[in-house]
């Protein structure tokens, strides 16, 4: 018998039959790999020198996620990086229709807040967020950064000439991202004393200093940097896939045909997907699918009561490094705002004064996010590369926010892009659970704008109804997709 009345097992090893796991305790304090030999020190009495958890019975596991946006990348990251994981036995694959992060998780604001919903799960994902960055660098490697955030009530300006307009324009990739950690905001001080006088009048804080003085109305904090983060959605997409890479999990890019069940006994046996290089079809075996496909769900699983919103958005590179602040705004236009642009002819100022409320993040690598407001007008593609991008919808955008900051205004456009969000179309979400009518087909979808604060609670929690046979870190009973028939 071991310590604490449990039996040993062949070399010294401590087994625990009830749960399925092995307790290595060859050496009394041995160095854990992640905290050192110091810390390791200060473990539970009975000090582990290594875990093995493995399945309820044992077998071998073949699971494939289905969709390479953010959800489906970190789900690929905490199936492959749990302790049950072992590449020699299970195989774990990604399959992403055109690349990773080619859609909303790639175009998204990328804001993290604790008072993002649903609270079911979005304190675990802030923690999550926090922790990731912390061990694998995410400062530095997806821009992961702790930001003020506030609702701005502004004045636009008239256009008086070209805003940004005609800037050449490029999709986010690599080179986006990043870290100015050497370069600071221009002070405040090199604001007029006029200047600064109306910025305190409207309420900003002083480190503002990037909204024009005779915009600025009113600010109203909705968040600070003990509640209120950010990431790059692009590069924190990538970096987890590429982490889960690492662990062994296999990315193939192809578009998924069809999740295939038995007719039987209702299992998920297998995934039908078309090889994007060459349009040659392939059939993966699968006891286990999750289906993480975005605004793309209902196309492979007709029952999903997924819908989609088409967002507007855009990169602008300021004339200077502005503070770290995401604002949710209400500019009032004037009657004759003049627009830029095209559509600029058929519609050169608006024929009545209006509000607008695009939401503009900054991000550390001297880069500034602007979004628009959703439209349903043209029907979601076949893929995320066939995506239509309104040039009149992503110019209006680069006019709202010039109208209220010199910075943005004289700065460069550098992408000009359009992305669909996934709602779940009848009530609440996102949806996360195994169905309860297929066994093995696990549903991660529907994350609206909160996918990339949310992504990192719900891989985990689909990497514990996988490996541990249901949730463990949260709540999630009114997520289950037994709640839609599912």
């Amino acid at each position: 018998m071991g310590r604490f009345g449990r039996p040993r097992g062949p070399s010294g090893r401590v087994i625990d039959k009830e749960k399925d796991v092995i307790l290595d305790v060859l050496s009394p304090y041995p160095t854990h790999p992640e905290i050192g030999e110091k810390k390791s020190k200060h473990l539970v009495p009975q000090v582990i020198h290594r875990i093995t958890i493995m399945t309820a019975n044992g077998e071998k596991k073949n699971i494939v996620i289905v969709g390479g946006g953010i959800i489906g990348s970190t789900s690929a990251y905490f199936l492959s990086h749990h302790p049950s994981f072992n590449p020699a036995t299970h195989t774990i694959t990604l399959l992403e229709a055109t690349r990773i992060a080619g859609g909303a998780s790639g175009k998204a604001g990328g804001l993290l807040a604790l008072w993002a919903y649903p609270s079911t799960i979005v304190p675990l994902s802030y923690r999550l967020h926090k922790e990731l960055a912390d061990k694998h660098y995410g400062a530095e490697r997806w821009g992961y950064r702790a930001v003020h955030c506030g609702q701005l009530d502004a004045r636009g300006r008239k256009l008086t000439g070209p805003s940004v307009d005609g800037a050449k324009d490029r999709p986010t990739d690599e080179r986006d991202g990043g870290s100015l950690q050497d370069k600071q905001a221009v002070s405040l001080q090199k604001r007029s004393k006029e200047a600064i006088g109306l910025l305190r009048a409207a309420g900003l804080p002083k480190d503002l200093d990037w909204i024009a003085p005779e915009s600025a109305q009113g600010y109203e904090e909705m968040g600070d940097p003990s509640t209120t983060a950010q990431v790059h959605p692009y590069l924190f997409t990538t970096s987890m896939a590429k982490l889960a890479e690492e662990k062994g999990v296999k990315v193939i890019i192809g578009s998924c045909k069809s999740i295939n069940v038995s007719k039987t006994s209702k299992t998920v046996e297998s995934v039908t997907y078309t090889d994007s290089s060459d349009n040659s079809s392939h059939t993966l075996p699968a006891d286990t699918a999750v289906l993480s496909a975005g605004s793309w769900t209902q196309k492979i699983w007709p029952a999903a009561p997924i819908s989609a919103l088409r967002a507007h958005s855009l990169t602008i590179r300021p004339t200077r490094p502005v503070s770290a602040y995401a604002l949710f705004t209400a500019i009032a236009l004037p009657k004759d705002f003049a627009r830029t642009g095209e559509g600029a002819k058929k519609q050169s100022r608006h024929s009545r004064a209006e509000t607008v409320t695009p939401e503009i993040y900054a991000r550390p690598n001297n880069e500034v996010y602007a979004c628009g407001e959703g439209d349903t007008l043209i029907p979601i593609p076949a893929t995320t590369d066939l995506v239509e991008v309104d040039a009149r919808r992503c110019q209006d955008i680069v006019d709202y926010v010039s109208s209220i900051s010199d910075e943005l205004r004289n700065g460069e456009v550098t992408a000009r892009q359009a992305c669909y969000l996934p709602n779940v179309s009848t009530k609440g979400g996102p949806i996360i659970g195994e169905s309860e009518r297929v066994k093995g087909l696990v549903i991660a979808a529907g994350h609206t704008c909160w996918g990339i604060q949310n992504a990192p609670a719900t891989g985990k929690l689909v990497s514990e109804i996988v490996w541990e046979g249901g949730p463990k870190s949260a709540n999630i009973s009114s997520l289950e997709p037994a709640r839609w028939g599912l």
